[in-house]
C-alpha cells in the first residue's frame, strides 16, 4: 500500500517503505509496553530520537509533555498543555500515542485545525517515528466524503455532459483521465482545482451511493479510505470532521470509526469550529447553486432539463424557476431589512422577522422531485434527484430553526456584504458552544489531550495557571494544566519595542501618527515585516496613507484582501524576504495565527493595536450579554482574555526556530498606560523591552 494512497494526499514519505500496517524500512520490532516505557530515554542525549535524527537536542519541556500525555492516556483523564515555540509538541503526544497503539490498547484520533500541520503528522513526523521507534501500525488521513470522487458520478456526468455550460466540459474530461491515473481519488491529488458545479457533481455523498451494489464498490476510491480508515490505529483528521463524527455519533452514526482515545492539536479553534458545526448558515448562494444545479432558465441547462419527456419535468422546472424569482426577491427584503436596522441591531434578528416566502415552495418542490424519483428508470437520474430531495429537506429544517429560533442559547443574525453580488446570510450559533462540546466530547471520551502553544492567559512563569479561560469556552470542566515555555532564548533574540507616546487607538490622530512611528521600524529590518491589524478598514486606510512612502523607499507591500489570496500573500512574502528585495505585508486576523516563516524573511512583527473584540458582531454582542445577565463582566471576563491569547499569537510570528532574531513594536500605548496592559506583557516571554517616549 504506498504511503500517499494511505494518507490519502499526493505527497511521499521521506523514502520509507510503509508495510501493510504501518510506516517501516525495516523489520518491525515488538513496541515497548506503554507502562514501561522509558520516555526520557528515548529523549534523552543517546536515546533513540538523537540516534535517527541529526541535530536532535533534548529539550525538557518536551520530555514533562510525553510523561504528561502518556499518563492521561494510561490514566484516563483531560489534559490541556500550552507547549511554546519549539518545544515539538507533535513528538511529545505522538511518541505515547504510538506506544499506546502499540500495546493494542485501541485507535486513537489526532484532531488539527490545518491541513499544514496533518500533512506533518502523516508524511513526515509518523513515518520518521515508525522507523526509529520500530513496530507495526498504521496511520492515515481521514478526509470528508466530498474529497472523494465516485466513479459511478463521473460516468453519469460525462454522460451528461450537456448539463453544464461549456466552459465547464474540458474540466471533465480533465478529472475523467486523472481519475484513471490516481491511486487516491481525493481532491488534493488533482492538479487544479474543480469548480463547484463540476466537483458537485462527481464527488463522493452518503444519500447519493448504490453501497455494494454499486460496479464500482471494490475500487470505489471513498470506500477504499474508509476500509484503510477502519483498520488504521492512528486517525489524522480535522476539527471539523472530528465534530461532524461526534455530533454523528450521538444519533447512532459516524463519518470514522470508533476511537478510545483524542488528541486535540491547534485546540485554541475549537471553539470557532464548533460554533460554525453546531450553528446554521443559510446564504442566497447557496440557494441559488442548488437551484442552478436542478434547472438554469437562463441556459436551460441541468438536471430536470435532460430528464426524460416520458417523467414530466416540467412542472419541476417551473416550481424551481418560481422559487428562484421568490428567493432573489425574499434576500432583497433580508438586506433592505440589514441596511434599514443594522445601526441599531448590527443585523441580529429576532424570530419572523420577515415572513419566510421559501420554505413553502421549497416543500412542494421536494414532495415533486420525489415522485420523479419514483417516475425515472434510470437509476443513476433517480439517485441524482434523491440527493436533491434531501438537500431541500435540508434547507427547509434551517429555514424553519432561523425563522423560529427554539434555542434559547443561539444568536441570529444577518450578514450582506457590499455590493448588490455581495453574498447575503442567515446565521446563528450558540452563545456558549462549551455545552455541546462537553457533552459530545468531553463526557464520552475519558481521555482527552488539548495542546496549541497559545491556551493560557496567565503570567508566562506560571506552570498551571490561566487556562480558565480556554476551558470555560469549550466546555472543559475536570482537567489538569500544564503550561511549558519555549526552549528559545527570548532575551537574546527578541526586542520588544513600544511606543508610549502615540495617540489612543481610538482617537482620528492615530493612524497618521501610527503610520509614522511604523516607517522607522520597517526600516531598521530593511522590510522584513508583518502589521497585524484588527480590522480591514484600518490596514486599507493605513496601506492608502503609506503607498506613496513604500514606493520611494523601494519596498513592495504585500496587502491582504486585495489582489492575492492568503497562500499567495505568504508565498510572495517568504520568496521576497529570502532574497535582498523588500517587502512588508499588512494582514488582519488570519494572519495572527497558523503563519509559519523561519529566518530573515521575517525579523519584524508590528503589533498594530491590542486585538480586543469590538462588541459589533451579534455573537460577540450576544456573548457579552450573557455575561452581563450571570452577573460577570464582559471585559475582564471575556474580551481581555480573548485579547491576550490573541496578542500571544501575534507576538508568537516572530520566533519560529532556534536561530531567529527580530523585533516586536506594539504601537498601542494602552499596553502602558492601562492597568490590564501588565497581562499582555506578562503573557509573552520575557524579552529585551525598550518603552520609547512621546
Amino acid at each position: 500500500m504506498p504511503a500517499q494512497t494511505m494518507a490519502g494526499l499526493p505527497h511521499r514519505t521521506g523514502g520509507l517503505k510503509p508495510t501493510l500496517r504501518g510506516f517501516s524500512n525495516k523489520p518491525a520490532s515488538p513496541l515497548l509496553d506503554m507502562e514501561t516505557v522509558d520516555l526520557k530515554g528515548i529523549f534523552s542525549p543517546g536515546g533513540l530520537l538523537c540516534q535517527s535524527l541529526t541535530g536532535f537536542e533534548q529539550r525538557p519541556e518536551q520530555v514533562e509533555m510525553a510523561d504528561a500525555v502518556s499518563k492521561a492516556l494510561l490514566q484516563g483523564g483531560r489534559l490541556a498543555v500550552e507547549a511554546g515555540t519549539g518545544v515539538g509538541k507533535s513528538f511529545a503526544y505522538l511518541i505515547p500515542a504510538i506506544k499506546l497503539v502499540g500495546a493494542g490498547r485501541g485507535k486513537i484520533l489526532i484532531s488539527t485545525y490545518t491541513i499544514t500541520l496533518q500533512e506533518q503528522l502523516i508524511n513526515k513526523d509518523i513515518p520518521f517515528l515508525c522507523e526509529c521507534l520500530g513496530g507495526t501500525f498504521s496511520a492515515v488521513l481521514a478526509k470528508g466524503r466530498g474529497n472523494y470522487l465516485c466513479k459511478r458520478r463521473l460516468e453519469f456526468a460525462v454522460r451528461r455532459q450537456t448539463l453544464f455550460a461549456d466552459q465547464f466540459t474540458s474540466e471533465l474530461e480533465k478529472i475523467r483521465a486523472w481519475a484513471g491515473e490516481t491511486a487516491d481519488g481525493s481532491l488534493s491529488d488533482i492538479a487544479f482545482v474543480p469548480s463547484g458545479p463540476v466537483w458537485d457533481a462527481v464527488n463522493s455523498e452518503h444519500g447519493n451511493c448504490r453501497g455494494r451494489k454499486c460496479p464500482h464498490f471494490q475500487k470505489c476510491f471513498y470506500q477504499r479510505a474508509r476500509r484503510r480508515t477502519d483498520s488504521a490505529d492512528i486517525i489524522v483528521a480535522n476539527h471539523a470532521l472530528m465534530f461532524s463524527d461526534l455530533a454523528l455519533k450521538e444519533q447512532g452514526g459516524s463519518v470514522l470509526p470508533d476511537y478510545q482515545y483524542v488528541i486535540i492539536d491547534e485546540a485554541q479553534n475549537i471553539e470557532h469550529v464548533a460554533e460554525d458545526h453546531f450553528g446554521i448558515n443559510i446564504s442566497n448562494r447557496s440557494i441559488d447553486f442548488l437551484l442552478g444545479r436542478l434547472h438554469s432558465p437562463k441556459t436551460h441547462r441541468g438536471l430536470l432539463s435532460y430528464l426524460s419527456a416520458a417523467s414530466s419535468p416540467a412542472k419541476a422546472i417551473d416550481m424551481a424557476a418560481q422559487i428562484e424569482k421568490e428567493a432573489r426577491n425574499f434576500f432583497k427584503r433580508v438586506r433592505d431589512w440589514y441596511e434599514r436596522t443594522r445601526s441599531e441591531t448590527n443585523g441580529r434578528c429576532h424570530a419572523n422577522f420577515l415572513d419566510d416566502t421559501i420554505s413553502g415552495h421549497l416543500k412542494n418542490l421536494r414532495t415533486e422531485l420525489a415522485k420523479l424519483a419514483k417516475a425515472v428508470q434510470d437509476d443513476d437520474e433517480k439517485l441524482e434527484l434523491l440527493r436533491f430531495v434531501d438537500r431541500c429537506d435540508a434547507l427547509v429544517g434551517q429555514l424553519n430553526s432561523f425563522f423560529l429560533q427554539q434555542r434559547q442559547d443561539c444568536v441570529y443574525w444577518v450578514e450582506a456584504g457590499n455590493g448588490p453580488k455581495a453574498a447575503i446570510r442567515l446565521r446563528s450559533a450558540p452563545v456558549n458552544v462549551g455545552p455541546d462540546v462537553g457533552r459530545c466530547l468531553f463526557e464520552t471520551y475519558q481521555s482527552v489531550i488539548l495542546t496549541s502553544a497559545t491556551l493560557s492567559t496567565g503570567p508566562a512563569e506560571s506552570h498551571q495557571g490561566g487556562f480558565e479561560f480556554f476551558a470555560g469556552r469549550i466546555g472543559l470542566a475536570e482537567f489538569n494544566g500544564l503550561k511549558l515555555g519555549s526552549p528559545y532564548d527570548y532575551q537574546s533574540n527578541v526586542t520588544l519595542y513600544i511606543e508610549k507616546g502615540l495617540p489612543n487607538p481610538n482617537e482620528p490622530a492615530f493612524i497618521e501618527a501610527a503610520g509614522e512611528a511604523m516607517k522607522k521600524y520597517i526600516l531598521q529590518t530593511q522590510g522584513r515585516a508583518f502589521a497585524l491589524f484588527t480590522s480591514y478598514e484600518m490596514l486599507e486606510d493605513m496601506a492608502e496613507r503609506m503607498a506613496d512612502w513604500f514606493a520611494d523607499n523601494g519596498i513592495e507591500l504585500l496587502q491582504q484582501g486585495k489582489e492575492l489570496d492568503r497562500s499567495a500573500l505568504l508565498k510572495r512574502f517568504k520568496a521576497l524576504g529570502g532574497s535582498e528585495d523588500r517587502c512588508v505585508l499588512f494582514g488582519t486576523d488570519s494572519f495572527w495565527q497558523g503563519v509559519d516563516v523561519q529566518g530573515q524573511a521575517l525579523s519584524n512583527v508590528i503589533i498594530v493595536r491590542l486585538p480586543f473584540a469590538v462588541p459589533d458582531k451579534p455573537l460577540l454582542a450576544g456573548r457579552l450579554q450573557q455575561i452581563k445577565q450571570q452577573g460577570g463582566n464582559p471585559f475582564f471576563d471575556y474580551q481581555l482574555p480573548s485579547a491576550i491569547i490573541k496578542f500571544k499569537q501575534g507576538f508568537g510570528r516572530l520566533i519560529r526556530s532556534k536561530t531567529d532574531t527580530g523585533i516586536v513594536v506594539v504601537l498601542d500605548s494602552r499596553i502602558i498606560h492601562k492597568r490590564y496592559g501588565q497581562n499582555f506583557l506578562n503573557a509573552i516571554p520575557k524579552c529585551k523591552t525598550k518603552i520609547v517616549p512621546v
